[in-house]
């Protein structure tokens, strides 16, 4: 079964890797060949997510839209400053200059939910936490499928409250972003299967899985323990389709940097990436402090990202990096499915 109460082809569905790698041309990519290819929305504003969604729809009729639910969390202003005074030296080296501290930032959130009504896709998914009853049940009621990210069994029960089509069980594998609701208490998470496998004793709902499936017998654990489908992310990062930077490329083929690690450093929410220079020197010294540190360290990034190097970026990738295949996503595709 290919995930029939989904109405998806095939049992996969393309992570939205927001700020890059994921692409419409990704997104339509994986969607011809019979998965499920996502946009992510986060860090686009409402119309540049409106010009995805048309420029996606023009190469594939079945995709989706990932969105960031904006949570208001405590934030220590003054661990930020402190470690934006920590950061100077890096902000010279690179030439930059390091912003004002930035608490809140909604993510054009109402804009965004609005443009989706107006405009409906055939899937939405949400991060970082839930949307309201009224607010899932209006993109239901346009035609829309609804997934929560969850990563441990009370976010499940949580999310069921609503009337979702299905939850993405995402475990510690992940790369990018732990999609906790609350990063204060991330101490972890679960591995992917086991979560699966709790999930699914809990509800007769849709669970997609999500961490560290990158390859084909990682697919088939994930459906044996009763996903209806996989998310994967990683594997597409070298995708002729992906929009990855050079320098993120070039470090997953480069064993210097096959080891990947949790870290705040980046954007002061737990994310799984690369490990290099900068997750070393400041994981420890980074708050839990989301969206100020991403957009404190952002000036930093872009200006690595321009000089190709890779020990500035934050290098998103999941358990399996060395997995990352430079081909074609249908390719991918194929590879990632061969004989389920």
């Amino acid at each position: 079964m290919a995930g029939d109460e989904l109405g998806l082809v095939l049992p996969l569905v393309g992570a939205p890797m927001a700020g890059g790698p994921g692409t419409p041309a990704l997104a339509s990519a994986i969607s011809r060949v019979g998965g499920c290819g996502f946009i992510g929305a986060g860090y686009r504003t409402a119309a540049q997510m409106a010009a995805d969604i048309a420029e996606t729809r023009r190469g594939a009729a079945r995709f989706g839209v990932n969105l960031f639910v904006p949570r208001e969390l405590p934030v220590d202003v003054d661990a930020v400053r402190r470690y934006r005074e920590l950061l100077r030296p890096e902000a010279e080296h690179y030439g930059v200059e390091l912003p004002s501290i930035r608490v809140h930032d909604d993510d054009d959130w109402a804009a965004k939910l609005q443009q989706l009504l107006d405009d409906p896709v055939p899937f939405a998914s949400f991060t970082f936490g839930l949307p309201t009853g009224a607010q899932v049940r209006a993109l239901r009621r346009a035609g829309t499928r609804v997934a929560i990210t969850v990563t441990d069994p009370a976010e499940a029960r949580a999310a069921l409250a609503l009337p979702i089509d299905a939850l993405i069980a995402q475990g510690r594998e992940a790369g990018g972003h732990s999609g906790s609701f609350d990063p204060l208490a991330y101490r972890g998470g679960h591995a992917t299967v086991d979560l699966v496998r709790a999930i699914v004793a809990m509800t007769a709902t849709p669970v997609i899985a999500a961490g560290g499936i990158a390859d084909a017998p990682s697919v088939r654990d994930a459906l044996a323990a009763g996903a209806v489908a996989v998310q994967v992310g990683t594997a597409f990062l070298r995708a002729d389709e992906a929009a990855t930077r050079s320098a993120q490329r070039a470090a997953l083929a480069d064993a210097r940097f096959a080891d990947t690690v949790v870290t705040r450093a980046f954007t002061g929410r737990p994310a799984r990436g690369l490990r290099n220079r900068f997750t070393e020197r400041y994981s420890d010294a980074a708050p839990i402090a989301y969206p100020a540190i991403h957009h404190l360290t952002r000036p930093i990034r872009k200006a690595a990202a321009l000089r190709g190097d890779a020990d500035a970026l934050n290098l998103w990738a999941g358990s399996g990096p060395c997995l990352a295949r430079a081909a074609p996503a249908a390719d991918i595709v194929a590879m990632l499915l061969d004989a389920v």
